[in-house]
């Protein structure tokens, strides 16, 4: 896929045409490629370039709202070319989740990274000592949640030090979910042996995901939350009351795609008589979607109405586009996507957009009764009322819900513009 460190696309890869010989992926917007044309094959990941723009510069105007900082998760999108988009609007920084994704931003150049994960294993811990001495501006942090783990690092870091401190976070986890103290005693305790492992490590900030929250129903599973919340700033209290934080701002960081809101209202109140940074660490925000999350942004209007003021609210980016491939009986059309081009895991697609060559001058709303019932590895049942018009040959755009589990299934996405020509394309590095 690379050649000489440029990246290299062909008739092999998803989307281009087949007999198309290899050729830089920078050079895409010039080839004159439309997707409303025919010019590539099917199915087709597209973003949209305009509901992107739209993106990060609603999100920028939530931040100053707010008064919060971003350092949005990677992992959504594993594209440095989109990462470099998000610090372009004003992100404070880039979270990740593994070692190899860090590797990735790395060789992007991307310089603050939160690795909203622990640091465990030889190799990643070496890997990261080995960037921390290396490059004085490196702003990395991880999370730390036992004192078993604070001893790990501690010893490996007394074999590899980087020279200077490694900047962790303590995680506050919640019963039943994922990693994180239990009680906020225990991260008391893990604080203190991060204190007492200086200089190898430093205390930078408490941590948590409050996605992971449950209750029975939406009031109870907001109440939840907020609790939750309200354990992040308790912790961070007792560290700062206890003088266990190391120099710079306390971090206090939290919010997936779906409560970002009650995370930067809860902990932007926090009262810790020092300088205090809130850190959201959204992902799915850049490119939003057609279901979970478009739900989800309903919920955080009615929360918090202000967000009203910011203007229109976020935009579907993500589309996946498929040809009508057979009309086996009068109520159901297959379409030519599966589970290998098409998130399902939070949701079924939703037909959202119709196009017929030589027909339709530009694509239209979808007809009403289209429903995506069932997935195979490359084919998508559709029922559909017997009066559509629907026929062999048509294109269907697809709406997606959760937009991780898209951007895994393609190395190459095409983003269009409003006529859906292709201006450029992004590679993810799952």
């Amino acid at each position: 896929m690379t050649d000489g460190g440029v990246t290299m696309i062909d008739g092999r890869t998803k989307g281009v045409p087949p007999g198309v010989e290899p050729f830089p992926l920078a050079g895409i917007g010039g080839k004159g490629w439309n997707v409303l044309r025919e010019d590539m094959t099917l199915p087709l990941a597209v973003l949209k370039d305009a509901a992107l723009a739209h993106n990060g510069q609603w999100m920028r105007r939530f931040l100053d709202l707010t008064g919060t900082a971003l350092a949005p998760h990677g992992k959504t999108t594993m594209s440095p070319a989109l990462f470099d988009r998000q610090l372009s609007d004003g992100a404070w920084g880039m979270t990740l989740a593994t070692a190899q994704q860090v590797r990735v931003a790395r060789e992007a150049g991307i310089r603050r990274i939160v690795l909203a994960n622990h640091l465990v294993g030889r190799q990643a811990i070496d890997y990261v000592a080995a960037e921390l001495a290396s490059d004085p501006d490196f702003d990395f942090f991880c999370l730390v949640d036992s004192i078993d783990g604070v001893e790990r690092l501690l010893a490996r870091l007394r074999e590899v030090s980087p020279g200077r401190p490694l900047q962790v976070m303590v995680e506050i986890g919640a019963a039943g979910g994922r990693t994180g103290c239990r009680d906020d005693a225990g991260a008391l305790e893990v604080a203190r042996a991060v204190k007492r492992a200086e200089p190898l490590l430093t205390l930078r900030g408490v941590e948590g995901y409050e996605g992971m929250v449950r209750g029975d129903g939406d009031q109870d599973r907001d109440a939840a939350i907020l609790a939750y919340l309200d354990r992040i700033v308790a912790v961070a209290s007792d560290c700062a009351a206890a003088d266990l934080f190391g120099p710079g701002p306390v971090i206090l960081s939290a919010g997936g795609s779906a409560f970002y809101d009650m995370v930067a209202d809860r902990l932007g109140k926090a009262k810790l008589d020092r300088e205090t940074l809130v850190l959201l660490r959204s992902g799915c925000y850049l490119t939003h979607d057609s279901d979970s999350y478009a739900v989800m942004f309903e919920q955080v209007r009615s929360r918090m109405p202000e967000v009203d003021g910011l203007g229109r609210g976020p935009a579907a980016a993500l589309e996946v586009w498929a040809y009508v491939q057979s009309r086996p009986q009068p109520d159901k059309v297959i379409l030519t996507v599966g589970k290998r081009d098409i998130s399902h895991d939070a949701g079924m697609p939703v037909p959202i957009l119709w196009f017929r060559p030589g027909h339709h001058g530009a694509p239209v709303e979808a007809p009403r009764g289209l429903v995506v019932t069932e997935l195979n590895d490359q084919h998508a049942h559709v029922s559909i009322p017997e009066r559509v018009d629907l026929r062999v040959g048509d294109m269907v755009a697809l709406g997606i819900s959760h937009p991780c589990t898209t951007f895994d299934k393609w190395r190459v996405l095409y983003v269009v513009d409003d006529r859906y020509d292709i201006v450029s394309a992004v590679t993810t590095w799952f």
